[in-house]
């Protein structure tokens, strides 16, 4: 109880050492260059103090649960011998936390609303929904495919920078033929998915599947995953673009 009290307090300051120059940038503008009183300085204090005491329960979480549950179920399906089940649980990992990642979310909303705006797809709660619901689906789909890929290169030894180099390759490509509305959104895609739900697991996924696999270096072969998360997206809703 004592040690985790202390982890825990050890992960509040942490979090604050790393929000303070964000803060310190925010007050310097406000008072120094536009020379104007912060507004509404309780609420913003209050909530930058929420933001702080959840920040430091999110990495604490992330500590004590995904990153041992993600590296032991990877560990355990590689020593099961199932390349089936390991790639199924690649692709169910991938699909589940990107498809409840909060940024995502966010970005698929506005996307619908300027859509709707635009006139691209009807202005009505319906429609709009389910622009947003396709975006999210497509996304990610195209993580739990990149995990399929990234897992099959870190079973086979591929060496990661001819995969990324191809499939950016294949994003300038798509770019040329992608609807001008959709490509925006769709390089915005990759960024989103690797935010804070989606890398905890990714990550833990490729470390735990290299430490167990003989002759495969953590440092070199566990990580590469969120590279693959981040790119697939960009072609797949450039490709969910065109078809619409």
């Amino acid at each position: 109880m004592k040690n985790s009290l202390i982890s825990i307090f050890k992960t509040l300051y942490l979090s604050l050492r790393d929000l303070y120059p964000i803060i310190l940038v925010i007050a310097f503008f406000q008072v120094v260059v536009l020379q104007q009183p912060i507004p509404h300085l309780l609420q913003i204090l209050s909530g930058t103090l929420l933001v702080v005491i959840g920040l430091s329960l999110f990495v604490q979480g992330l500590q004590m649960g995904l990153f041992p549950i993600g590296e032991s179920m990877a560990y355990a399906f590689a020593r099961k011998g199932s390349l089936f089940w390991l790639l199924a649980f690649s692709f169910a990992l991938g699909f589940g936390t990107t498809i409840a990642e909060p940024a995502l979310i966010a970005v698929a909303d506005e996307a619908a609303d300027v859509a709707a705006a635009a006139g691209t797809v009807a202005n009505s709660l319906q429609a709009k929904a389910s622009y947003a619901d396709g975006l999210r689906l497509t996304v990610a789909f195209s993580v739990g495919f990149a995990l399929i890929i990234g897992v099959l290169r870190i079973l086979r030894g591929w060496p990661i920078q001819y995969l990324i180099v191809g499939g950016y390759i294949g994003v300038v490509i798509m770019t040329i033929f992608a609807p001008d509305d959709i490509i925006g959104i769709a390089y915005d895609s990759g960024g989103v998915t690797t935010s804070t739900m989606t890398v905890p697991l990714v990550t833990a996924l490729g470390v735990g599947l290299a430490s167990s696999i003989k002759g495969r270096n953590p440092m070199v072969d566990g990580f590469g995953l969120i590279a693959f998360a981040s790119l697939t997206p960009m072609i797949f809703v450039m490709l969910y673009g065109m078809m619409r």
